[in-house]
């Protein structure tokens, strides 16, 4: 279990249960919300006030990325995936938009509808958070005793807002980095747990800042192997001749599901197609005879000529050979598929 940072005027032993036998998913991305706001607090200030409303916002922006880009489930009634699935509906925000910019149209949207959905994490979010210090209980008591200190709980409950206490002001803003690597740790246990065999859960809380080029797997690996071919190479899905410079690193199983830049995932592919395909699966039965025959040749290619050629150890991540028979390529191949469609990845038409 991870330890939370002593103090001697909060009592931390609290907060480190505060996740304890959860349910849903609310819990992570109202603390997360609170984190945020106090570090964009002046430092100057020894209080803070927050909006409920800025807060709920700042939850659906943290799990934007995390439902609409890598597809992961928080379970079939959570409240935050179904309300961003709701916003998602009512306004055509980009599936990969920015954190703080989704955050801000959310907090001054003057749709109706988003005002309801945000609001409706009023009926549990904020008074539940404090059963650690304040017990369970009605919302009306539990907001009264948050409001005379009683326990000494992070924050005092008002109808449109919450007052963080001064020593847990102070606690939260020094701390801000590690209890935030407390709260995502404790994130991807509650998602693993609902994501089965989903792999690399944790690489996929947050967006990146930025993906990483395939640069290198273009010009030390695939140019290699076009070279070799007197060239030219087909595309599996288009079967249009590519040079080098007329091609895309592909990922064959979609970056969003697999977070990784392994080289028996990659392909290269015609650009256009490329932009078409996105987050799409390819059907194993229409495409994966031709992209073993690519990865089968290419793999023999760099062997031959470059037997120290760093990418060749990415196959050695999945298999236990260079390049195993088809029947096992697949066989490794064919539940991530699966898995991924049903997490909410389509097919390619």
């Amino acid at each position: 279990m991870m330890q939370l940072p002593k103090d001697q005027y909060v009592d931390t032993g609290l907060l480190s249960s505060v996740f304890n036998h959860t349910t849903a998913s609310y819990k992570f991305y109202w603390f997360l919300a609170i984190l945020e706001s106090v570090e964009q607090v002046n430092s100057e200030k020894r209080f803070i006030e927050i909006a409920k409303h800025e807060l709920f916002a700042r939850m659906i922006a943290n799990a934007w990325y995390t439902v609409n880009y890598f597809h992961l489930s928080f379970g079939a009634h959570d409240k935050i995936e179904i309300a961003i699935n709701k916003i998602h509906e009512i306004k055509n925000f980009e599936i990969d938009e920015r954190k703080d910019t989704l955050a801000s149209k959310l907090i001054n949207s003057s749709s109706r509808d988003i005002h309801q959905i945000l609001n409706h994490f009023d009926k549990n979010v904020p008074f539940k958070f404090l059963s650690p210090w304040l017990g369970t209980g009605a919302e009306r008591v539990i907001k009264e005793k948050s409001q005379e200190n009683y326990n000494l709980p992070p924050y005092s409950l008002y109808d449109d807002r919450i007052l963080i206490q001064p020593a847990w002001f102070d606690y939260f803003r020094r701390n801000s980095g590690l209890l935030k690597d407390f709260c995502y740790w404790n994130l991807a246990l509650f998602l693993a747990a609902r994501n089965p065999n989903v792999p690399n859960i944790p690489n996929k809380l947050i967006r990146p800042l930025k993906r990483q080029s395939l640069l290198n797997q273009k010009k030390e690996f695939w140019d290699l192997v076009i070279t070799h071919k007197q060239g030219s190479i087909d595309c599996i899905y288009t079967n249009s001749k590519l040079g080098i410079g007329e091609y895309a690193v592909e990922h064959f199983i979609p970056f969003q599901f697999v977070t990784h830049d392994l080289m028996w995932n990659l392909i290269p592919a015609s650009p256009s197609f490329n932009s078409i395909k996105s987050d799409k699966l390819p059907d194993l039965n229409t495409y994966f005879k031709s992209f073993y025959e690519v990865q089968k040749e290419a793999v023999s290619i760099i062997k031959l000529s470059q037997p120290k050629n760093k990418f060749l150890s990415d196959y050695l991540v999945m298999f236990d050979e260079l390049i195993p028979t088809e029947a096992k390529y697949r066989s490794r191949i064919e539940p991530l598929i699966s898995i991924a469609y049903n997490n909410g990845f389509e097919f390619l038409q």
